[in-house]
């Protein structure tokens, strides 16, 4: 018998793999994530700066500090100067002057997927920045990490291997048989100030198979779960994002069926376009099925946005002009545009919204940032639009 050209790979081997793959994933988390070290937060804001998220003049705060209304700045103890005010400070100025941006009890909670089945394409690095740039503004948000990969859960600081528990900390007790009744359970403050989160694991994914063998049974429990855990919570904040997994499996449907806004990432390329388009037609028929399991779920909007664009390729031009062709009204208007600083954050676990010291003052940066701002802004318009109590203060700024 004639050997073949190439040994076979057995299951020994395959073990081997793993265990030089799980050596470099420790070396890298014990790069990023050192033991004992929490992630924090250290963003600061000069008056001006601060005066400009709160709505007041610099003026105002100063004498809301001499009055007692705010307590006195943090002062540098070397030069006596003031060493510039935290986010959870200037959240407390907009508590002082009445301008904190929340929804009122009658404002429908903003329950918003970023998805797309296909992998690769921005959907974690949209979620991440989303959630940062909403929480610099003041908004009260939750994250809810889906994804079994767990991108998002390390990008706030956690090691999904080590500070989460599948069977405490994940969704995956509440999607099980006789599990807690409320997502209280799940929730985590995390270092950004006003940013709750619950995390996820590659225990996760085991909801997958639960999912799947009690569909037949009892297919109403299984697409409305998540619907229903996110009911328990969502009097807490303004704005709930979800991280689905990039595949179209039972947790997707159930991201699909919680969700009351969907905004799906494309990236202006043959391969993800092409993708995009199936996935649009995917979802069209399954909502379908889930509606008559289930009844029916409208959405308050569905936007497509082009990610990963690079004006430099000529593909690129001509692919966003066929998307907007195609999707006239469903194009954000705003892209997010290819950019080595999300990249470069990434790499470190972090976002470009947490940026500080030099780096920040480069074109490059401004140019990153403006990008993301401009996205995040009309993402932010489409949620205000929803909440009625809002409505009178975009008529003033002429945005509804």
């Amino acid at each position: 018998m004639q050997q073949p050209v190439l040994p076979p790979v057995t299951l020994t081997e395959l073990a081997h793999l793993s265990d030089r793959a799980s050596t470099v994933i420790e070396r890298l988390r014990e790069r990023v994530f050192a033991p004992g070290a929490s992630k924090s937060l250290d963003l600061r804001f000069n008056v001006r700066r601060a005066a400009e998220m709160v709505g007041r003049s610099d003026k105002l705060i100063r004498d809301a500090e001499a009055d007692g209304r705010l307590p006195p700045p943090d002062k540098d103890p070397a030069n006596g100067r003031r060493s510039g005010y935290s986010l959870a400070q200037v959240n407390t100025m907009r508590d002082v002057f009445g301008t904190l941006p929340h929804r009122q009890p009658d404002d429908p909670a903003m329950v918003l997927a970023i998805q797309n089945f296909k992998g690769g394409v921005g959907k974690s690095t949209m979620v991440c920045h989303l959630a940062q740039y909403l929480a610099l503004k003041g908004y009260r948000v939750c994250v809810i990490d889906c994804d079994s990969q767990a991108s998002t859960t390390s990008m706030f600081g956690l090691n999904p291997d080590v500070d989460v528990d599948e069977d405490d900390d994940t969704l995956y007790p509440f999607f099980r048989h006789g599990g807690p009744s409320s997502l209280h359970y799940a929730l985590r403050a995390t270092y950004w100030p006003g940013i709750a989160l619950i995390p996820a694991n590659l225990g996760l994914y085991d909801a997958e198979y639960e999912f799947a063998a009690r569909m037949a049974r009892d297919s109403t429990f299984v697409l409305d779960r998540l619907r229903n855990g996110i009911e328990s919570i969502k009097d807490n904040f303004d704005v709930i994002l979800l991280d689905p997994p990039p595949a179209l499996g039972m947790l997707s449907l159930s991201v699909l069926r919680a969700a009351n806004a969907l905004v799906i990432p494309a990236p202006p390329n043959n391969i993800d376009f092409g993708s995009t388009a199936h996935f649009l037609k995917m979802m069209g028929a399954t909502l379908e099925e889930l509606a008559r399991a289930g009844g029916a779920r409208d959405y308050s909007f569905v936007k497509i946005l082009a990610t990963k664009m690079n004006d430099g390729k000529s593909a690129h031009q001509a692919i966003k002009r066929m998307m907007e062709a195609v999707f006239p009204m469903d194009m954000m208007s705003a892209v997010l545009k290819d950019s080595a600083e999300i990249d470069n954050a990434a790499a470190n676990l972090s976002t470009v919204y947490e940026l500080t010291g030099p780096g920040v003052r480069t074109e490059t940066h401004k140019r990153c940032r403006a990008y993301l701002d401009a996205v995040n802004a009309e993402i932010e318009l489409l949620i205000r639009k929803t909440w009625p109590s809002h409505h009178s203060a975009l008529r003033k700024e002429g945005l509804l």
